[in-house]
């Protein structure tokens, strides 16, 4: 006797855009044999799968338990359907409606597997400072419009290379519609210019940025969400020129390192301290600063504690690993402004700060300054949340919600944290202004 057979409309929303959910529905189906399709949308993702009633539980189940790391479901209808007959699994191209609910992904740190490719002398992406996947690198930070799909984000402009539209077609990769997906053939590139933004072309531009930081210099980096200002962490006076120029007398300055083994040597760590730290977030935590700290006395004056970060970008490994205890991570901006991100904006504004700035020409579309946290009784005490954080939605139950009314709250003074109501969407988002 033949199997009863089902077929199902699932919807969901919350974090599952830019993060392999769509190849990660394919393979669960093909796995359970069963039929239909997956498709992006402006509010989150549907599918629709047709396959044996007894296995149609244990998808659903599997569904919301083995999730890929970045994503995140924050609803799950189901709707059963007339059974088509369908032939084959399929992902479909996202669909646009007026509606546009879809939550965007935040930036995240990059990957293990990235990462050992990057330092992967015979891999094609070896030394590549962009290199990312589904699992890691630029979101929020490079989306122009939703659903996430690639003409929507400022990577548009760098047609893919035969190799690497392979990876974005296949489903089986872990670049499947990873839309920042690019190589050095095809992808974005870095250069280097001197403080008048003369372009300095005859020299590679991370290992002279590199050369430049050991010398004592002020180099502007351009990262995930903005610039920020890097001096080597272990020169007094690299230190005292950065804040004279910045304008930022005594306030603590941001360090970021390596790997957990170098910050151990200027500061002591906890397990909800490593835990943050090694996070996909990459937040700045403010730890305990040791006595004997080989780092410039100048970095936290008179201060117990020290901001630390680990690298989340492949440039800033590029930068660190093997060449410095830490190096000095400060936003790019003179004390009280927002941080730059556009990069004629960072010439004007940090001209007389910086002595040479380290750029690339991939568009950072929304600024995201780095986040900050400090560890208070034990919990995570969040004291700036940007970068690796928002946007972030939480879904609130319907009766909190009045129908159709949207609603905005604002708190904090200079630097506010934003919160939109919109339907049953409680949307967490972050501004990098002060008010006058």
């Amino acid at each position: 006797m033949a199997e009863p057979v089902q077929r199902l409309r699932i919807d969901l929303t919350g974090v599952v855009q830019g993060v392999g959910f769509r190849p990660f529905v394919y393979q669960l189906s093909r796995r359970f044999k069963f039929t239909g399709w997956v498709v992006n949308n402006s509010c989150g993702v549907r599918i629709e799968v047709e396959g044996a009633q007894k296995n149609l539980d244990l998808f659903c189940q599997q569904l919301r338990q083995q999730l890929p790391p970045l994503a995140r479901i924050n609803s799950l209808v189901i709707t059963p359907l007339s059974c088509q007959l369908s032939t084959s699994f399929e992902i479909r191209t996202s669909e646009r409606f007026t509606e546009q609910t879809a939550e965007i992904t935040a930036d995240s740190s990059v990957c293990g597997q990235c990462l050992a490719e990057l330092f992967d002398s015979e891999d094609r992406r070896y030394g590549y400072p962009f290199i990312n996947c589904t699992n890691c690198g630029p979101r929020y930070s490079i989306v122009t419009a939703i659903p996430y799909d690639r003409p929507q984000t400022t990577m548009a402009r760098f047609a893919l290379c035969s190799r690497c539209q392979q990876e974005y077609d296949d489903p089986s990769s872990r670049r499947f519609h990873a839309q920042p997906n690019a190589c050095p053939q095809c992808g974005p590139q870095l250069s280097l210019s001197d403080a008048d933004g003369v372009l300095l072309d005859q020299c590679d531009p991370l290992q002279e940025t590199i050369r430049s930081l050991r010398a004592g210099k002020i180099v502007a980096v351009k990262g995930l969400g903005g610039y920020h200002l890097v001096v080597d962490a272990s020169k007094d006076d690299a230190i005292k020129r950065l804040r004279q120029r910045k304008q930022r007398d005594e306030k603590p300055l941001a360090v970021m390192s390596a790997d957990l083994d170098q910050v151990r040597r200027y500061a002591t760590l906890n397990d909800v301290e490593i835990s943050l730290l090694t996070g996909a977030e990459r937040p700045i935590v403010v730890v305990a600063h040791r006595h004997d700290s080989p780092l410039s006395a100048q970095i936290a004056p008179r201060n117990r504690t020290i901001g630390v970060m680990l690298p989340y970008t492949p440039l800033h490994h590029q930068l660190l690993r093997d060449h410095f205890i830490a190096l000095v991570m400060t936003s790019g901006n003179r004390s009280d402004e927002p941080i730059a991100y556009g990069d004629d904006e960072a010439r004007s504004r940090l001209q007389g700060i910086a002595d040479l700035f380290l750029c690339h020409d991939r568009e950072i579309h929304t600024r995201v300054d780095d986040s900050i946290v400090q560890v208070v009784a034990g919990q995570p005490m969040m004291l700036r949340r940007s970068r690796g954080y928002v946007p972030q939605t939480i879904e609130l139950p319907a009766q909190l919600c009045a129908p159709g009314v949207t609603t905005l709250a604002v708190g904090g003074e200079q630097k506010n944290t934003l919160c939109l109501l919109r339907g049953r969407q409680a949307v967490y988002e972050r501004t990098y202004w002060r008010f006058s």
